[in-house]
């Protein structure tokens, strides 16, 4: 882990957050906050991911970077690894992959495509919903855009509602091996 000092770059944080952990310093309600895993002054939050998500988060204390991470008028891909509820055939990825209307107008093109469990995938507290009789399956989705729980949406748009949601990548920026409330430092740039 990184520790800079005022003389020094400024610092970008990838940060693995675990389920139920808002977006935001401050804690709310029955959600926890990033001040119970960063204790770093001046590091804001680019981007946001719910506190029903899981994964790579970035923070940063520059904020020219915050705003390239966060804009989505730069394009920077998120890439999700999604569970879904039931099998999805190639109609339902062709359609992520096209767009997909949503009450707020359609999505931009998706990169969807059906992959096996990610390795190494911790347990989530609580864990996810099983139901015997309905198989899951995992989407590596690709989408450059942000709005309001927009994968969930997508994934229940074309009939596969989504149980689990992990940010694996936000350009090249990965989750790798870093633990669910872990961080490390990288100085790098887009």
């Amino acid at each position: 882990m990184t520790v800079s000092r005022p003389d020094s770059p400024p610092r970008l944080i990838l940060f693995n957050k675990p389920y139920g952990v808002l977006s935001q310093f401050t804690p709310e309600g029955r959600w926890r906050g990033l001040k119970d895993f960063i204790d770093l002054p001046g590091v804001y939050v680019a981007g946001r991911l719910d506190a029903d998500s899981e994964g790579l988060l970035l923070l940063t204390s520059d904020g020219p970077l915050q705003a390239r991470i966060a804009d989505p008028r730069f394009k920077m891909e998120k890439t999700y690894w999604v569970q879904v509820e039931g099998l999805p055939d190639e109609a339902a990825l062709e359609a992520l992959r096209r767009g997909v209307q949503l009450n707020d107008g359609p999505t931009r093109p998706a990169r969807a495509d059906l992959m096996a469990p990610p390795p190494g995938l911790w347990e989530r507290d609580p864990p996810v919903r099983v139901r015997q009789s309905i198989p899951t399956a995992w989407i590596a989705l690709g989408i450059r855009e942000g709005r309001n729980r927009q994968v969930r949406r997508m994934t229940a748009a074309v009939g596969f509602p989504t149980l689990r949601l992990i940010r694996a990548a936000i350009g090249p920026y990965a989750l790798a091996d870093l633990p669910p409330g872990h961080w490390r430092g990288d100085e790098t740039r887009p």
